[in-house]
């Protein structure tokens, strides 16, 4: 599980390397490998290239995520990252499309991992003085190593970068390792989300502030779940997105999926959350607009103690709710 109940609570202050061990590397590759990624993502495709990698979501015909992934070029390949927890149904279902395709396959390496590094430092000591180049997210640098790709920085403005492996080396970082969770902080800390089996499904990508990370694009052509994601920008019809809580009080974290409650109904969920403390943490959930002010619970966590925190990247769709509430 990627919600850290029973884990190390992370500590958001360090700087180093962790492994990703929830999240797996699979490659497309084969003649059809672009129109397909076309065909199925809410990026467009011709926009990844050797010098920059974009998020995507894969979503249903009723436009809800089931896979957000991010794709970097590998030559005439992709290589996207999956949730290990729901990796097996993601490549399962994306190959009933694949299968339209000849020749063209995709399959999760077995070899591949993906590293997360936070601190300019750290990611230095992978690609030196090179590193300085990956000023934005989405910028991709080859390396001897891997890919090192810019990611977007937390909210404490801490550079945070990912190292993609193929094939698996030795540890390049001998020192300051950190754990899983401390990188699952940060991208807390960055609105950053990941999806669950519990989330599976549960969210159109805007929801998930996924066109402010760089996931959707707006003006490519027809995909699946397409017409749902359009209308929901274009007519202005989004209610809800991800916001960033803290949370005291409790030594577990609320899992994926837990209710929030204000005036006793039902306002949004949690879709991510770790501990950073003793009973204390920070979570990302996915909040109705005209509840968002009030006060929030965490159904069957009586007594925690809510607090908005700002997600580091600007949010519109919130500020027109609000004026059109006063």
């Amino acid at each position: 599980m990627t919600n850290a109940n029973t884990e190390t609570p992370a500590n958001p202050a360090q700087e180093g390397w962790a492994h990703l061990t929830d999240r797996v590397l699979a490659r497309i590759s084969g003649p059809g490998t672009d129109k397909f990624v076309q065909g199925q993502f809410s990026q467009n495709v011709d926009e990844v290239t050797s010098g920059q990698s974009l998020r995507a979501a894969a979503c249903t015909p009723k436009g809800r995520a089931y896979c957000i992934t991010r794709l970097v070029r590998d030559g005439e390949d992709l290589l996207l990252s999956l949730e290990r927890e729901t990796a097996e149904d993601t490549v399962k279902h994306l190959n009933k499309y694949l299968m339209l395709f000849r020749g063209t396959s995709l399959g999760v390496l077995d070899s591949g991992r993906i590293t997360g590094l936070l601190g300019i430092e750290t990611a230095r000591q992978v690609a030196g003085a090179a590193t300085d180049e990956l000023t934005r997210p989405g910028q991709v640098l080859s390396t001897d190593n891997g890919y090192l790709i810019r990611v977007e920085d937390d909210s404490d403005h801490c550079a945070r970068f990912e190292l993609w492996q193929t094939d698996a080396q030795p540890d390049l970082l001998p020192s300051s390792e950190l754990s899983l969770q401390t990188w699952l902080a940060s991208e807390v800390r960055a609105g950053v989300p990941w999806l669950t089996a519990a989330t599976r499904e549960a969210y159109v990508p805007q929801m998930l502030n996924l066109q402010h990370l760089q996931g959707i694009h707006f003006k490519k052509g027809c995909y699946t779940g397409q017409e749902v994601i359009a209308r929901m920008h274009f007519l202005g019809q989004l209610k809800k997105s991800l916001f960033r809580v803290a949370f005291n009080g409790t030594e577990a974290a609320p899992q994926p999926g837990t209710r929030l409650i204000a005036d006793g109904s039902a306002v949004g969920e949690v879709v991510n959350s770790v501990l950073t403390g003793e009973q204390q943490g920070e979570m990302l959930a996915v909040i109705r607009h005209d509840a968002a002010s009030k006060h929030l619970g965490v159904d069957g966590h009586e007594g925690l103690q809510l607090e908005m925190r700002p997600i580091p990247y600007p949010v519109p769709e919130r500020e027109q709710a609000e004026q059109a509430d006063t």
